[in-house]
């Protein structure tokens, strides 16, 4: 086994405008008041490698151009497709227009196991605040709740990680069904 460097990496990814004319996976990822501006550059990283279809950034969570967001993002506020609304209620609605199943992705008395739920048509995760997760006020817009199983003491995870697993999962599973 050998590493692959930078070089062979480079002949394996798409170009600006191959990535403009692909087509983008049939979900995308909603996140509700997300306070730091590197967890949000860290997911637009993940939306352009996972080929998310489209970031809904909401409420009080920052948008681009900002440094912070480019130090994580190292480029992709530029590759992936993004709007803003200054309400979580304006995104969800929004997404609803597009015809976007709304899934929050939360511990709530009825989520279910993210591994278990099989979209049906496009979907829309809903990602809540890193310290408050989502109000109860925006989860009664949402459809349904997933939620990532937690074995340990503590029972959250980083709200970048949270959304890489479920951008990974997801992925595979609008690959593997095409």
């Amino acid at each position: 086994m050998q590493k692959h460097y930078f070089e062979d990496i480079e002949t394996k990814r798409l170009t600006i405008e191959e990535n403009s004319i692909k087509p983008r996976l049939p979900y995308a990822c909603l996140l509700a008041n997300i306070r730091s501006l590197y967890n949000v550059g860290s997911i637009f990283r993940s939306a352009d490698s996972f080929r998310c279809g489209k970031l809904f950034l909401a409420g009080f969570t920052e948008k681009p151009p900002r440094k912070e967001i480019e130090k994580t993002a190292l480029g992709a506020t530029e590759l992936v497709p993004w709007v803003y609304h200054p309400t979580i209620h304006e995104s969800i609605n929004a997404a609803k227009s597009e015809g976007y199943q709304i899934v929050a992705v939360e511990h709530t008395t009825n989520s279910i196991d993210y591994t278990t739920f099989k979209p049906e048509k496009p979907v829309c995760f809903v990602m809540g605040n890193e310290l408050t997760g989502l109000r109860n006020e925006d989860l009664a817009l949402c459809d349904m709740a997933i939620e990532l199983p937690m074995y340990g003491v503590k029972h959250s995870l980083n709200v970048a990680v949270c959304t890489g697993i479920v951008m990974a999962h997801y992925t595979n599973f609008f690959v593997q069904n095409k």
